[in-house]
């Protein structure tokens, strides 16, 4: 059994809830290691998640949340380790993987809907002109209906709110009906109210639609309500389990390797660290170089 506070080395997984007993996992990440220009930006990192989980993966800016998602992805190769996708290697364009990428920029006169955006996650990727079926009309209906986009589907995705961008991101990458959704940095331009709600709509269809969904933030507050399990990163090193089982002074003492305090106030988690004698929202700790 793995030791309260390991961290990668050992097996980087200090326990969780297992969303279908029995069930083998939609992710595992094995001595998952990353050198990039000479720089190892990750080092050994384990875990995995369930089918229907809801993860995040919390670090500061640098700490190779986005390499380790490029690296899920296909997109970089790492120097050593594996990515298993329910139980096998993954392909660069996997369509068990939907993905929603950390900047999206749509100029308002663009002359896109909401519901062509959508429709490009079935067919984008081909030449052409998309296909007009009954369909796909109605799967890409279904899913603006799920994601709660349908009162504006016909708009120009680029005079949308930052929230209602962020729904329809989702939407197009749930249209395939992955099993696995990675998400960065998805909350970071959003005001609380619409973090709110997209923590909500993600939490919703995890549970429905037994997905399993892997959110990177560098403030793990907003995700409190919904999350089963936390991958957190500090210094390319990992550690994974329960926001209570990792969430606490001992481990993130041992990830960052100096000590820092956890301390609740009110709903919310602070750090303290020991080292600069600063607090900080979670995730905001011993900050590192810009991320790769």
């Amino acid at each position: 059994m793995t030791k309260p506070g390991a961290v990668a080395g050992d097996s980087g997984r200090v326990g969780g809830p297992g969303a279908l007993s029995g069930a083998g996992p939609v992710l595992r990440v094995e001595d998952m290691s990353v050198s990039l220009g000479g720089h190892r930006v990750l080092d050994e990192v384990t875990f995995s998640i369930e089918p229907g989980e809801f993860c995040g993966l919390i670090g500061s800016n640098g700490a190779g949340k986005t390499t380790l998602l490029r690296v899920i992805l296909g997109l970089t190769a790492p120097s050593r380790g594996r990515v298993m996708v329910t139980g096998g290697t993954r392909s660069r364009r996997d369509p068990q993987i939907g993905y929603v990428p950390q900047k999206i920029n749509l100029e308002p006169d663009m002359p896109l809907r909401a519901r062509d955006l959508v429709g490009l996650g079935l067919d984008g990727h081909r030449f052409g002109i998309p296909g007009r079926s009954a369909a796909r009309r109605g799967a890409v209906e279904a899913m603006l209906e799920a994601v709660g986009a349908s009162r504006f589907a016909d708009a120009r995705v680029g005079t949308l709110s930052g929230g209602e961008q962020q729904r329809v991101m989702i939407a197009q990458a749930l249209i395939c009906r992955p099993k696995l959704l990675l998400l960065d940095e998805p909350l970071a331009n959003l005001d609380i109210g619409s973090a709110a709600e997209v923590v909500g709509l993600l939490s919703r269809i995890a549970v429905e639609q037994r997905i399993s969904i892997l959110l990177s933030a560098h403030d793990m507050n907003p995700l409190l309500p919904a999350m089963d399990r936390v991958v957190y990163l500090a210094g390319g090193r990992a550690v994974s389990g329960t926001t209570d089982q990792v969430v606490r002074t001992d481990t993130l003492s041992r990830l960052y390797g100096h000590h820092v305090e956890v301390i609740h106030v009110e709903g919310r988690v602070l750090i303290v660290s020991g080292a600069e004698n600063q607090a900080h929202h979670v995730g905001d700790v011993d900050p590192l170089p810009r991320e790769v």
